[in-house]
């Protein structure tokens, strides 16, 4: 018998192996698949999140990437943390209530099992960054590497890197 999160995971799947457009889907798109799961995830779209990151009067915020070490080390949102998906240390982080907190990853999915674990550990303000890095990078939006403007996003899997424009797509040298 399959688990719920496998479940979850084979039904996004197929959701995007089944659609013959795949390369012509925004990665936001999958945000209301994503919120059958974690329909209590509040999300932020990249515009809102831009505006929020160069609003100096703002709160300073906390951005975490949920995605594995060999991924955002490819590339990553300037100041963003990176936090294990498989094994989140969420108490290392050392959270301030009065500090907003926004989480990506690839798409969304992963990112919205980490905000669901901050919001139930009592984090007031945490937003799921719609479409991920994935909708950031296709818009233009900066991704760093090594403190320098980057110009490739890990795919994650070719299936899903689909999802970012090929330009975009990062490949191993060899």
């Amino acid at each position: 018998m399959m688990g719920s999160r496998s479940m979850w995971i084979a039904v996004l799947m197929a959701a995007v192996l089944t659609t013959s457009v795949v390369m012509l889907l925004p990665p936001q798109s999958l945000a209301p698949l994503i919120g059958l799961r974690y329909p209590d995830v509040r999300w932020i779209d990249t515009a809102a999140l831009a505006a929020r990151m160069q609003d100096a009067s703002a709160p300073q915020a906390l951005v975490l990437d949920v995605r594995s070490s060999e991924e955002f080390e490819v590339s990553h949102i300037r100041g963003a943390v990176r936090v294990d998906p498989e094994q989140p240390d969420l108490d290392a982080l050392q959270l301030r209530d009065d500090a907003p907190i926004f989480v990506y990853c690839s798409v969304g999915y992963r990112s919205a099992a980490i905000a669901r674990q901050l919001t139930a550990a009592g984090s007031d303000e945490v937003y799921n960054l719609k479409g991920g890095i994935f909708a950031w990078a296709n818009e233009g939006r900066p991704i760093i590497r090594d403190g320098e403007r980057a110009s490739a996003v890990h795919p994650y899997d070719a299936i899903w890197g689909r999802l970012l424009r090929r330009d975009l797509r990062w490949a191993p040298t060899r």
